[in-house]
């Protein structure tokens, strides 16, 4: 989906420059409010004067200045009558577009969580058809006995983790993590950056990859919900996990509980490790308390 995001900016920036304008004007008329009062003082202490001057030119002059001030005060009126206009005009077109903005903004939302629930419904129906797949094996005797799956299991692992990542996420965490995993703790990784050579082909590596791992780290996070290949993936481990037991090991990445709640209600409900609460290297280290475990 795309949103309207030019929509939104155009209507944002035309609100900022009439909010501008308007604080303009309201700086005008506060000039002007300034200039009316000092005329008004102006005026009040040449009527005091007056009235103690028995000098009759000195009251006629006065009398001119109150007269001058009074025809500025008129024009001072003048000028606030057309600035309040202005500035009720303003605030008009504003409530206008604060309203469109409303508007655009809840039809985007709306998209949004339409986006959301088509990807839901889509990810919910392929782990039903999986599951269904995975009882019908167990039914016709396809899988062996629980000992033999797992030597069986054994003989088969190349890797001790698959990492499922969207390429956005690479240089944020998933480099940094794949590369602590085989440094630091010499652990098998399967990360394409590793794993995918020159003219593979993309499809049956990861197929091949995701088949002999022995878990698979999914880094969940918004670009990771909008991607095909890492349903794929996902898809893809879920089917191993039906058959071998624990095997997927989620890891959200700046992305709220919310958000994977909308995308797979099962994932949500997993315990995961959040990139927002441990370090890469812890992140790393309890991988490695788990693969230790197991040996």
């Amino acid at each position: 989906m795309e949103v309207n995001y030019r929509s939104i900016a155009t209507i944002q920036n035309s609100i900022n420059q009439i909010e501008k304008e308007i604080f303009r004007f309201d700086k005008s008329l506060a000039d002007e409010l300034k200039k009316e009062t000092d005329k008004q003082k102006k005026i009040s202490d040449l009527q005091s004067s007056m009235s103690k001057s028995k000098s009759e030119s000195v009251i006629k002059s006065k009398f001119s200045q109150i007269q001058r001030y009074g025809k500025e005060i008129v024009g001072i009126s003048k000028k606030k009558t057309d600035t309040n206009k202005k500035i009720i005009n303003k605030r008009s077109k504003l409530l206008t577009l604060n309203q469109q903005l409303k508007k655009e903004q809840n039809n985007e939302m709306k998209k949004e969580r339409k986006n959301q629930d088509d990807i839901r419904k889509s990810y919910e129906k392929r782990i039903q058809m999986l599951t269904q797949q995975a009882e019908l094996a167990i039914s016709n005797n396809f899988t062996s006995t629980k000992s033999s799956s797992v030597n069986l299991s054994e003989e088969i692992i190349e890797h001790d983790v698959f990492i499922s990542h969207a390429s956005e996420d690479k240089e944020g965490f998933v480099r940094e993590l794949a590369e602590i995993l085989k440094t630091k703790y010499e652990i098998n990784v399967w990360y394409d950056e590793f794993s995918i050579q020159w003219g593979d082909s993309l499809r049956s590596v990861i197929d091949k990859g995701l088949a002999n791992s022995r878990y698979g780290i999914v880094v969940i996070s918004r670009n990771f919900i909008k991607k095909g290949w890492t349903n794929y993936e996902l898809d893809g481990l879920f089917q191993i996990e039906m058959t071998n037991g624990k095997t997927v090991l989620p890891i959200w990445h700046d992305i709220t509980k919310d958000e994977v709640q909308k995308f797979s209600p099962s994932l949500a409900g997993r315990k995961a490790l959040n990139t927002a609460m441990f370090t890469v290297d812890e992140i790393a280290e309890e991988l490695q308390n788990i693969l230790r475990i197991e040996k």
